[in-house]
């Protein structure tokens, strides 16, 4: 269970209580306490949240009108938020911006994805490669130079740091971002250290930014501390928010540490890094819907990768549509991801599968359909029929019957979203013209 779904629960049993006494307010703080030390946050930070939501609770007076749940959730919220840290907003303006971290914490990936993010903003931005330790290095993070659109400078077999950032800074001098990834070490070393100061050094630059995988939880705030006693650091990235059930001891033990958590990264592809807001971190915990960030997603997506307007209205879904909707869903990010800031936070995890190789065979299937076929699911469902597409387009009976099992979890979903009055009417507000919900 992650640290979301205990949160939810615990709210869940509370909202269920005709009254909200001493008994039952110790109760939940008990799930919510289960909850927030199972995703690896700190004991005494835990126990002096719930202490500070237990006070608000027991002497502040419930407002008319407002239900139970929707009290607690509020308090649980607030006092989350506090606990996760401050929101970030960055300056949109030339800066070096220097990345450290262990292996594996996805250092060279978040190079890329923050060269992607100022290159949208209008800034050129060039990468310089120094880490001159792990086997290619190099290599990586020229190809997702390419891919992010900017400019990037290494030496390869060259292990003097000084020496690459010097011929890196004068060979993208025209770059108003530069941004430098440095090696990585499986823990911090005295090397390491050595290597960090004559980069910062010779590099001079304005951000110091430590990236930290969200899989190590709590150990977050000691990493940060380590780094910040070598460079001191200006701030920090979590990488792998999306999957790891321990988000939540990473973001409130660095803020614990005093460092300021400045962006998060939730999935693979290089769009996939946001600035970070404890709120809407808390919220999308909570199930509270993030319809501002949804909708920049879905805009972003229509302008950056060719879909039609059409191609995310879940109005009428029919296995063209069908696949369109899926091709359009992965352009935004992990599908967990678009649920989460719709609100829809509990779905089947089998539901969220839907993977390049998936969508490739899916879009093959319905190739080997007939026109009638494609617009009605119902005749697919006919041992026959299902069959010859099998045959056609050279999958099996099994795929097809999964195509037409994904195909009915989407339809349920499109269903959910139509019958949210309160989704529909804000999203309505935001999409761009001729999209529907």
């Amino acid at each position: 269970m992650d640290l979301g779904e205990g949160l939810r629960k615990a709210i869940a049993k509370l909202s269920g209580a005709t009254i909200i006494d001493s008994k039952s307010i110790k109760e939940f703080n008990k799930e919510l306490q289960k909850a927030l030390i199972s995703a690896d946050v700190e004991v005494e930070l835990v126990f002096a949240l719930t202490k500070r939501i237990e006070d608000a609770a027991l002497r502040g007076k419930m407002p008319d009108g407002v239900s139970h749940k929707d009290y607690i959730t509020n308090l649980v919220y607030e006092e989350l938020a506090k606990l996760m840290g401050e929101s970030y907003e960055p300056e949109i303006g030339p800066k070096r911006i220097l990345l450290a971290g262990i292996y594996g914490s996805g250092k060279t990936t978040t190079a890329a994805k923050l060269a992607k993010f100022y290159q949208d903003r209008g800034l050129g931005v060039g990468l310089i490669c120094c880490d001159v330790s792990r086997p290619a290095a190099y290599e990586q993070l020229e190809t997702l130079a390419k891919q992010a659109n900017a400019g990037f400078f290494g030496m390869k077999g060259e292990k003097d740091v000084a020496r690459i950032v010097r011929e890196g800074m004068a060979a993208l001098k025209g770059k108003k971002v530069i941004i430098c990834d440095s090696s990585g070490r499986s823990g911090m070393d005295g090397e390491l250290i050595k290597e960090l100061k004559l980069i910062n050094n010779q590099f001079k630059p304005d951000e110091k930014l430590l990236v930290i995988n969200a899989d190590i939880g709590q150990i977050a705030g000691r990493q940060a501390q380590e780094f910040d006693r070598a460079i001191k650091l200006t701030g920090v990235i979590v990488t792998k928010l999306d999957g790891s059930g321990k988000g939540g001891g990473a973001l409130s033990a660095v803020n614990a540490a005093s460092v300021r958590v400045m962006f998060t990264g939730t999935g693979e592809k290089l769009n996939a890094l946001e600035l970070y807001d404890s709120k809407k971190f808390v919220g999308r915990l909570l199930g509270i819907p993030d319809l501002e960030s949804l909708i920049l997603h879905v805009n972003e997506a229509v302008k950056n990768s060719g879909i039609k307007a059409e191609d995310v209205n879940m109005e009428e879904l029919n296995f063209e549509s069908f696949y369109k909707q899926m091709k359009a869903m992965s352009k935004m990010g992990p599908m967990k991801n678009v649920l989460g800031m719709m609100g829809l936070v509990d779905v089947p995890k089998e539901a969220l599968e839907t993977g390049e190789v998936k969508l490739k065979r899916y879009e093959t299937i319905i190739g080997s359909m007939t026109k009638e076929e494609r617009k009605s699911e119902r005749l697919v469902r006919d041992p026959k029929r299902i069959a010859r597409i099998a045959k056609g387009s050279g999958t099996t009976e099994k795929d097809v019957r999964e195509l037409i099992s994904d195909f009915n979890k989407m339809k349920k979903m499109a269903d959910m979203l139509k019958n949210n009055r309160d989704v529909k009417k804000q999203m309505s507000k935001f999409m761009p013209k001729g999209t529907g919900t």
